[in-house]
């Protein structure tokens, strides 16, 4: 499991079209954390298949990502990514609830919300103030509250105007999400303990909100939806043996690195399947590094699962981190013949490779990695060091530059694209993508000097 850190702005749209460099600015010293484990990412794609499919999207490009985030949140900024915080993950008690967040996430996607709210803050724009225009892009990555209160004392009209069509979107995104889980036999029972664990549960009471001032409905009104549509259509879904199983995994590997050690030793009994258990105790113990007691609990889930790639990739983390070095470098290689396309777990074998001194070979299967997943920035600083160490140092500028620029460190990014521009063969695809990052790094460079004036 890795923790990155990423830039979001260049996959906010709205924010994007805010053209005031001030904001631009703001936006971009904000950073999200993304947790990448393939394990967690497996299986929230198994939870999220059938949702996609009812919605019309491409299975194989929609990907869930897990924010390390605690709080209860879950977005789309573009359209090919759900984002959701693990503090939502962890707070919902069934699989059906974590499905019916995917199917509203979906909804925003497959309805075409997000080119929408582009245009809908475009002409809010052309009757605000500058005091309103922070408000604007506030409001268009999610944030209604903070939005009303930016946008206190100034011309409002243009933000309230924009979060109605936003209140519009919500709701029609929450009437689609419906009728994805009742066609792809998911109880809609899910959709309603979403809402009503939460219903009731906002920063203000509903008596002190202004509700042309939120960018949603209110949790209560969302219920109340959300009830018609069960009394509706009834519930004729079957229990999901492979839905609970995957369910429980994924919070059982969340909550085995994001909470302490001795937590998960004290409450991994209660986990009904066992290899879920012991994976648990694997973790816990590899954190206490207690080496023997981690591997002998990995190697207990293996049994119970020989053909699980995602229970060996744990193991060469384990081993990785340990420094046994060849046993890693074994363990990653059989999750890899078990699952060679997966780009999270070749990412993994490649760095086992590299600190094991097979470089070249490493270099080999990060570019495979890279060409099924750029955004991860572990991979891009393993394939970077790579290159340095068989003496390419334009592509490990040339990824330097894009690893710097996923971060959004632009000015740093301008520096090694440079250098790689400068040292690559013109035309080739380490140079092309250099360049791309250089016209990034001036184009924001010019902005922040446009702001000083």
């Amino acid at each position: 499991m890795a923790f990155e850190r990423v830039s979001r702005l260049a996959s906010i749209p709205a924010l994007v079209l805010v053209v005031m460099a001030w904001v631009i600015s703001a936006a971009q010293a904000s950073a999200q954390s993304l947790i990448r484990d393939p394990d967690i990412e497996h299986g929230l794609r198994e939870l999220a298949f059938p949702i996609l499919r009812a919605a019309g999207l491409n299975t194989n490009r929609v990907r869930v990502l897990v924010v390390n985030d605690s709080t209860f949140n879950a977005f789309v900024i573009d359209y090919n990514t759900i984002y959701i915080n693990y503090g939502l993950i962890l707070s919902v008690e069934t699989p059906e609830m974590l499905q019916a967040v995917i199917a509203h996430e979906a909804a925003h996607i497959a309805n075409g919300h997000l080119a929408r709210r582009s245009e809908n803050l475009r002409a809010a724009q052309r009757n605000a103030q500058l005091g309103t225009l922070l408000a604007l892009a506030t409001a268009a990555a999610g944030g209604g509250r903070a939005a009303a209160g930016i946008a206190a004392g100034t011309q409002a009209s243009a933000l309230r105007s924009f979060l109605g069509h936003t209140r519009a979107e919500e709701a029609s995104a929450d009437r689609s999400a419906a009728s994805y889980l009742r066609w792809a036999g998911i109880s809609p029972r899910g959709m309603v303990n979403l809402h009503r664990k939460f219903a009731g549960q906002e920063l203000l009471s509903e008596a002190n909100q202004d509700p042309y001032m939120r960018s949603h409905p209110s949790s209560r009104e969302r219920l109340r939806a959300a009830e018609a549509f069960l009394v509706e259509f009834g519930d004729q879904a079957k229990q999901n043996a492979n839905a609970d199983y995957w369910f429980a995994r994924i919070k059982g590997k969340l909550s085995a690195f994001l909470r302490s050690p001795n937590w998960t030793l004290r409450r991994a009994h209660e986990e009904s399947n066992r290899d879920i258990r012991l994976m648990r105790e694997a973790s816990a113990h590899h954190q206490n590094r207690d080496l023997v007691r981690a591997r002998a609990a990995i190697d207990g889930a293996l049994e119970l699962r020989p053909d699980d790639p995602y229970f060996y990739d744990l193991k060469g983390q384990i081993l990785l981190e340990s420094r046994y070095l060849k046993d890693a470098v074994a363990a990653y290689g059989a999750a890899v013949e078990m699952s060679p396309n997966d780009a999270l777990i070749l990412a993994g074998y490649g760095r086992a490779l590299l600190v094991d001194g097979q470089t070249k070979k490493a270099l080999q299967v990060l570019e495979k990695a890279r060409a099924r997943d750029d955004r991860n920035v572990r991979l891009m600083r393993d394939l970077g060091l790579a290159y340095s160490q068989v003496g390419n140092d334009g592509m490990a500028a040339a990824v330097t530059a894009e690893r710097y620029a996923l971060q959004g460190r632009l000015a740093d990014a301008g520096i090694h694209a440079r250098r790689a521009v400068a040292r690559l063969p013109e035309g080739s695809p380490g140079w092309q993508r250099a360049q791309d990052v250089l016209i990034a790094s001036e184009r924001a460079d010019k902005k922040k000097k446009r702001k000083r004036k």
